[in-house]
């Protein structure tokens, strides 16, 4: 059996037609599934919805948050819950095209483990937003050393690749990156984003960097090791200006003023500041995962039965 993820945040039009247009497609393709709707503690009728599809479609399940904890808790409760022998997680709002599915599922029939959507392009978006997204990708890819350029969380895991990520402990995941992360035999299913049926995106600038900035701290360390390289930068501009302040004292043509030492003093102030903030922002992340308190909390379920 397939298990279709489908977080699901203040998307009381879509939850129908989503429900419709996927469980017809696999129908068509005569693949056993269930699809698990996860509503991430919204403010509309998306639970209400998610009930009405469960009683008109015996695949459908539902959970629903206590509050919003995020897409990616969104996503690992939906691993977590789901009995298929692989996983699909793939957007509510149809922009993922439905039909690759099938064609995702047939390569994991073939063998393989992680079936990777892969984006052709980011469809129709503000330049502002675009910008926005290209330099987060760039940055992860960086940081992570792997390239997820085009990546998307629109994948299909094998049960196996599943019990690898849900049986991780860490409280901050980044389902994306995790997913390159944990290996496994892997294929590409490229798509073309498509436009929104209806409702809006959730998805601001602000909100994306708020996003790249949890995940990259998340996943890896290397803005600690900036702090680093900022250090060895900040030591030989030092060593520069201190070999220019010596000859020039040997040989009496001492600086005039107080305007080199004030840019250095704000350069260095500037540069410990921002390497104290990242370490304090670090230093928050390992707080919370020593909390160990839960990724979410399910206050109502709904559906059950298999198709």
């Amino acid at each position: 059996m397939l298990s279709v993820i489908i977080p699901a945040y203040n998307e009381e039009k879509m939850i129908a037609a989503a429900s419709e247009v996927i469980h017809r497609i696999l129908d068509e393709a005569e693949i056993g599934h269930e699809l698990l709707f996860v509503d991430d503690g919204s403010r509309d009728r998306t639970w209400a919805e998610i009930n009405a599809a469960a009683e008109r479609l015996p695949c459908v399940r539902g959970l629903h948050f206590s509050r919003n904890f995020g897409k990616e808790s969104a996503m690992f409760a939906g691993l977590e819950c789901a009995g298929g022998d692989c996983c699909v997680v793939i957007d509510c709002d149809l922009q993922h095209p439905p039909e690759k599915i099938v064609e995702m599922y047939r390569l994991w029939e073939q063998g393989y483990e992680v079936i990777e959507g892969i984006k052709e392009d980011r469809g129709e978006e503000s330049g502002l937003h675009k910008f926005a997204a290209n330099s987060f990708y760039r940055l992860i890819s960086l940081a992570t050393g792997m390239d997820m350029a085009s990546s998307s969380d629109f994948k299909l895991l094998d049960r196996k690749v599943v019990d690898s990520l849900n049986a991780m402990p860490e409280r901050n995941m980044f389902f994306r990156a995790l997913s390159f992360w944990v290996g496994f035999k892997r294929a590409e299913v490229s798509y073309r984003v498509r436009e929104r049926v209806a409702g809006e995106s959730k998805w601001s600038t602000g909100s994306l960097v708020k996003y790249a900035i949890t995940n990259i701290s998340s996943f890896s360390s290397a803005p600690l090791h900036i702090i680093t390289l900022l250090g060895f930068v900040m030591l030989a501009v030092s060593a520069v200006l201190g070999v220019i302040a010596l000859v020039q004292k040997l040989t009496g043509r001492a600086l005039g003023g107080f305007t080199t030492v004030i840019l250095l003093l704000l350069f260095s102030s500037s540069l410990i500041m921002i390497s104290l903030g990242i370490i304090g922002y670090y230093l928050a992340r390992i707080y919370d995962e020593i909390k160990g308190r839960p990724r979410y909390i399910i206050s109502e379920t709904c559906g059950g039965e298999h198709s």
